[in-house]
């Protein structure tokens, strides 16, 4: 090797070293970018041999090509690696013991200068598919977290978003419909898929998840970062209004006032940065009945009557809320129901009273003795029909009373079943109490949008 040679091949090495620094590519696998390199040059070369190897010293830069002879047992066609077009870019030499191999240095005298000319293209190459699949990987492993970027430009299709080293889609999909996003502007957005391709690692966001709701309050609430408040559920209409289920881990956190900080400044940032969608946080209940009652918040609930089998509740309110525990357009219901995953049934109370004189005092004296006969705390007669050979329905606080009949204990009694867990009388949610909150607009809404008298909110 001459002296110019020797020189190349060591501002070669350098030139490795000085990549792993600045690209944070590692110097191995750059180095064996360039023997790929080495030995595709070699491969054109006249003379060449058809399985050879080329070696690097890492510390003075010589470059050497060795030809391999294999035994005969060794079956060189499986070693060989391909590249996309099929051509052959070396061998696999992992499968094979290395001491069976017997090496013979081919070198050409100018190899040196096949080197300076062919390294630095190949290596650039190298180089951008390294960084590609670093940033794949960094990418792949944040799916599901919180990002902040700047739009770059936005039209019909998608929204282009600037996250510092990649730019990230934001498709119409994941938009939400009352916003405008203007260049320059910045925005948070949760990634929602990586996909790998030859340009580089395509991310994709989204606006409308319920992540993001999550990890905004994740930002702002340090408890809830810290495990003390988890948030067990969300329910989201993007853009207009959102509920939040929150419980607490810990004596002594209340869950709603940790989520709305002093003086409301925490909720404030998140409804900020969701750019005015209103957020309702509910504290979460094992009992459903308590639970489906705060979630219809910021309504005042007269009664709940529950139906586990069937997973629907009927809520009682007072005929003035029943507009308001609807919510615009079934707003308020829909998304009690999404939170709870229970089918609601909203009736007021004249309308329920309606319906009770109708079942006993019906046309032709009908026979109503298939409806359930506990008294609830309201003093209304349960409207749930009687299980077969009882004259009680599956709650449990009626089935007491179905035991306690079969006993002989109150037969001829008129008998008020206390309020359980399955059963809530009288439970009411009433917005700022500390019990729940309602942030980002104005708490009533107007009759016009509610249905006459009735409203049913299916789950989902």
């Amino acid at each position: 090797m001459t002296d110019w040679e020797a020189n190349v091949s060591r501002e070669i090495i350098e030139a490795l070293h000085l990549i792993e620094k600045e690209k944070g590519i590692a110097f191995p696998a750059l180095l064996s970018a360039l023997e790929d390199a080495l030995l595709s040059a070699y491969k054109k070369t006249a003379g060449a041999v058809e399985h050879a190897k080329v070696e690097v010293d890492t510390e003075t830069g010589d470059m050497r090509v060795y030809q391999l002879i294999f035994p005969e047992h060794v079956d060189v066609e499986s070693l060989k690696v391909l590249n996309e077009e099929g051509e052959e870019i070396g061998l696999d030499l992992s499968s094979v013991n290395e001491d069976e191999i017997e090496k013979i240095e081919v070198t050409p005298e100018d190899f040196g200068r096949i080197a300076a000319q062919t390294a630095k293209q190949v290596i650039l190459q190298r180089i951008r598919e390294a960084e590609r699949d670093m940033m794949y990987g960094e990418y792949v492993d944040r799916v599901g977290d919180i990002v902040t970027g700047i739009v770059q430009q936005s039209d019909q299709r998608y929204t282009l978003v600037d996250l510092g080293r990649v730019e990230a889609l934001l498709p119409k999909s994941e938009q939400i419909e009352t916003e405008r996003y203007e260049h320059g502007a910045r925005i948070k957005a949760i990634i929602i898929k990586v996909q790998n391709s030859t340009k580089g690692p395509q991310v994709i966001l989204s606006r409308r998840s319920d992540d993001l709701v999550r990890r905004l309050f994740e930002l702002e609430v340090p408890e809830i970062a810290d495990g003390l408040i988890d948030i067990r559920n969300v329910a989201r209409e993007p853009g207009f209004r959102c509920k939040i289920a929150v419980v607490s881990h810990a004596d002594g956190v209340d869950p709603v006032g940790a989520c709305v900080g002093p003086r409301g400044s925490r909720v404030r940032m998140v409804v900020s940065e969701l750019r005015g969608e209103r957020i309702d946080i509910i504290p979460y209940n094992d009992e459903p009945a308590r639970f489906v009652a705060k979630a219809l918040s910021p309504a005042r609930v007269r009664e709940v009557i529950v139906d586990d089998e069937e997973r629907s509740a009927t809520i009682v309110v007072p005929d003035d809320q029943l507009s308001l525990a609807i919510g615009k357009e079934g707003q308020n219901a829909r998304l009690a129901s999404k939170l709870t995953g229970w089918r609601i049934d909203i009736r007021s109370q004249s309308e329920m009273a309606q319906a009770e004189l109708e079942m006993e005092y019906a046309e032709g004296d009908e026979d109503v003795t298939d409806r359930c006969q506990a008294v609830t705390s309201s003093g209304k007669r349960c409207p749930n029909m009687a299980l077969p050979g009882s004259h009680y329905c599956g709650i449990a606080a009626h089935q007491k009373l179905a035991q306690a009949e079969a006993a002989g204990a109150g037969a001829d009694e008129q008998v008020t079943p206390e309020t359980g867990g399955e059963d809530v009388a009288g439970e009411q949610a009433m917005p700022g109490t500390g019990d729940d909150a309602s942030v980002g607009g104005a708490a009533a809404e107007t009759g016009e949008d509610a249905p006459a008298d009735q409203a049913v909110a299916d789950q989902g």
